[in-house]
């Protein structure tokens, strides 16, 4: 199960939750209630109700994704700089002298 929507890939892939070989084999709740019966018309009415999953599922990770920007934005501290100011510029490789740093001639 994801954390932003709370549902597993398989069942906004496919409408229904998927029971792994080794679940058959064991007494749970959904092997002990399955009856063949009700489960085509369960299956029928979760693939109807497959958009309105997805489409909670998409509301659920829009609310994840501005709590985790809100998080995040709540650490940044703001900085503001002026003309004039010094700033410390990074060096790339391509712009680097390999003669000068640590190993370059003293």
């Amino acid at each position: 199960m994801r954390t932003p929507t709370r549902k597993t890939p398989f069942k906004l892939a496919y409408g229904s939750e998927a029971v792994i070989p080794t679940e058959v084999q064991m007494a749970n709740h959904r092997v002990m209630k399955y009856q063949d019966e009700d489960n085509e018309e369960q299956l029928c009415l979760n693939l109807d109700l497959i958009d309105e999953v997805r489409m909670d599922a998409e509301q659920r990770i829009a609310r994840y994704k501005s709590l985790m920007t809100r998080q995040y934005d709540a650490m940044v501290k703001p900085r503001h700089f002026n003309i004039g100011d010094l700033i410390l510029k990074r060096v790339t490789l391509v712009t680097r002298n390999l003669a000068h740093g640590k190993l370059g001639p003293n």
